[in-house]
């Protein structure tokens, strides 16, 4: 009997793990990036450096079936690219060393603002994961936000605070949960049994 409690105890556990672990890293796999036009950007995307990547593909979720970019056999495909990021979009590594598809989009304009979406094909496979979607944002010169004076893009570093405060709030609760029912379910086993009555 207190196998089976100690069994569904550590399921109950990993189960919160689990939980906790896949929460913060959805939570922080879109970033929101600011930048003023005239300038150039990099929106970041790294792969998994374990498999070669074979395509990589960047969209914009409000374009339809047409690319960003699309980057396979050693060379940026132009069939189906929007004619707008034609010659303004680049690979920053063409090598893809230690995984990085992160994207160079030059000469912002502000019909530049979307969500991106980066995904690759890894050598054997046929599915094309998305691994990050980018948020960015190129308001009109002039405007109350203006993009970033350092020429780089903010990389929406509030969001991973507000992630890792809510990372470890989730975690603080489903340790508390579980500390709560261990030790009402020992104060169960001690507690002995009223005396039946005569």
């Amino acid at each position: 009997m207190k196998a089976k409690k100690m069994a569904a105890w550590s399921s109950a556990d990993l189960w919160w793990i689990l939980f906790s672990v896949s929460f913060f890293f959805t939570s922080t796999d879109q970033t929101n990036i600011t930048a003023e036009p005239g300038q150039n950007t990099i929106l970041p995307c790294r792969a998994a450096d374990n498999k070669p990547v074979i395509a990589v593909e960047w969209r914009r979720t409000d374009l339809g079936k047409e690319y960003v970019l699309l980057y396979r056999d050693g060379h940026i495909d132009p069939e189906n690219q929007h004619p707008s990021y034609k010659n303004r979009v680049d690979l920053q590594d063409r090598q893809m060393m230690e995984g990085n598809v992160s994207l160079v989009l030059k000469n912002l304009t502000t019909n530049d603002t979307g969500a991106y979406e980066c995904r690759v094909q890894n050598e054997g496979s046929r599915e094309i994961k998305l691994l990050r979607t980018i948020q960015l944002d190129v308001p009109p010169p002039g405007s109350k936000d203006g993009g970033s004076k350092d020429g780089g893009s903010k990389d929406g570093s509030i969001g991973l605070i507000v992630g890792l405060i809510t990372f470890a709030a989730v975690v603080a609760a489903g340790v508390l949960f579980v500390m709560y029912r261990r030790k009402s379910a020992c104060f169960r086993e001690k507690t002995p049994d009223p005396p039946a009555d005569l």
